[in-house]
């Protein structure tokens, strides 16, 4: 027999494992944005990745593994994300700016692992959720890190609670995800850079500001300490 024969015969070679992992995660990331992580099941992540619930098992032992893994894709794309957006910028507000535009851009294109990192993290069971917590703190040191550099910078006002504008930025800024549609109006990097400018530049005039801004901000700051002592 030829040998172009014997090579027409020969099985594919069955894909590499990183790209089987790929193929469940994209299409879990999918059905559990599509219909939430309750509602789907693991026969359905299986056909929707084109293999059998046996070497799916073999593989995740469970649908609670599968998220945690989805997770786990979805902080290392989004850290990796932003140290691109801000590689070589020197300006520790800027590097902010732009990691906070990257971020939206990610989640509202299609990401469905970030999206799911951020909404549906808590269907987890006990077993399962102390894997993403770890992942979802990563995440939120990353983001730590860089508001304490922009707030060291020596442009930014002095006395803030930094957790608390990490709280109110991102539960803002993620949002976004549930009522952006593509098409409509501003795109998510229009829509980071509006969202900057509130929270960098505030709402009020200048001209409309109490003289005594910084009195203002001492007191928010001491009401904070006093409350977590």
């Amino acid at each position: 027999m030829a040998k172009t024969e014997l090579a027409t015969r020969r099985p594919a070679a069955a894909p590499a494992p990183a790209d089987t992992d790929e193929k469940v995660l994209l299409a879990a990331g999918k059905l559990f944005r599509e219909k939430g992580f309750a509602a789907t099941t693991v026969r359905e992540i299986a056909a929707a990745a084109q293999m059998l619930p046996g070497s799916l098992h073999y593989r995740y032992a469970s649908k609670d593994d599968i998220l945690v893994a989805l997770m786990r894709r979805g902080v290392e794309r989004a850290i990796r994300a932003v140290e691109l957006a801000t590689a070589g910028e020197p300006s520790a507000i800027e590097r902010l700016r732009l990691g906070l535009r990257a971020h939206l851009e990610l989640l509202c294109n299609g990401d469905d692992s970030l999206y799911v990192l951020l909404f549906d993290w808590r269907s987890l069971t006990s077993g399962a959720l102390s894997g993403v917590i770890r992942e979802r703190e990563r995440l939120e040191a990353f983001w730590e890190g860089l508001l304490v550099e922009a707030h060291g910078s020596g442009v930014a006002r002095p006395l803030l609670d930094i957790e608390l504008v990490r709280h109110f930025g991102f539960g803002a800024i993620n949002w976004v995800a549930t009522w952006y549609r593509e098409g409509d109006g501003r795109t998510p990097a229009q829509i980071a850079d509006a969202f900057w400018s509130f929270l960098a530049f505030g709402l009020l005039h200048e001209s409309a500001r109490p003289p005594d801004l910084d009195t203002h901000f001492a007191a928010l700051l001491a009401a904070s300490f006093k409350k977590g002592s």
